[in-house]
């Protein structure tokens, strides 16, 4: 089963919790609400495809809408004097808030560790073969750093038309330990497509950091 599941999904609500947080009340609300997260989401990933955006954290309540992006970037998103931020707030109410009255507001997160996101390294990926590089070398680069950073395991692979190839096929490199049916592992997880010129190459990325419940252990005797 956990091979057919999204890890990060698999672990909601025991290791993991929603980037979504808020209460709707009503079917409509929860609708409106819903397809507006989704739609911030698919236009922050796109505006800020080289600011290596790991994921968008959205909570709401009844007069305000924070919008928390994780960065490893934080520079390329804030801009010269913070005209990003401003703009970024500007156009997700011009074309997402539909004109309601609702005080929003953009918080930039750093990223300290972007080796040990599974987001960003998957972005990483997708830029290198978009830009027509060995996918072999690609792959074994972003492993090893990913192991270097201090990951107990991980694992990437790569389908579709690897290097051009007439037939698609998929190529999976693994490091280390990546135990996807024990609940208490944290894996972070996520999947990428890298648009060439061949077609569409789909990345997916996984990475253990250890168990959850060991990490609370540590914290505690400290």
């Amino acid at each position: 089963m956990a091979t057919k599941t999204n890890p990060i999904i698999h672990r909601i609500p025991t290791t993991k919790t929603w980037f979504s947080r808020w209460f709707a009340g009503d079917d409509k609300k929860y609708a409106k609400f819903l397809q507006q997260d989704i739609s911030i989401r698919k236009w922050l990933k796109t505006q800020l495809k080289d600011a290596g955006v790991d994921h968008v954290e959205i909570t709401r309540s009844p007069d305000q809408l924070a919008v928390n992006i994780h960065t490893s970037k934080p520079g390329v998103v804030i801009g010269r004097g913070g005209l990003g931020v401003e703009e970024i707030k500007k156009q997700i109410k011009k074309r997402f808030m539909g004109g309601d009255k609702i005080n929003l507001q953009i918080n930039i997160k750093e990223v300290s560790q972007p080796q040990l996101s599974a987001s960003i390294m998957a972005q990483n990926i997708a830029q290198d073969l978009e830009r027509r590089l060995p996918f072999r070398r690609s792959i074994k680069r972003a492993l090893d750093q990913i192991m270097k950073a201090g990951a107990q395991g991980a694992k990437i692979e790569v389908k579709g038309r690897l290097n051009g190839a007439e037939i698609a096929r998929k190529e999976r490199v693994q490091s280390g330990n990546v135990p996807l049916q024990t609940i208490r592992a944290d894996i972070d997880y996520s999947r990428c497509p890298a648009n060439t010129t061949y077609g569409v190459i789909g990345i997916k990325v996984w990475i253990y950091k250890g168990e959850v419940f060991n990490k609370d252990k540590k914290e505690k005797k400290e």
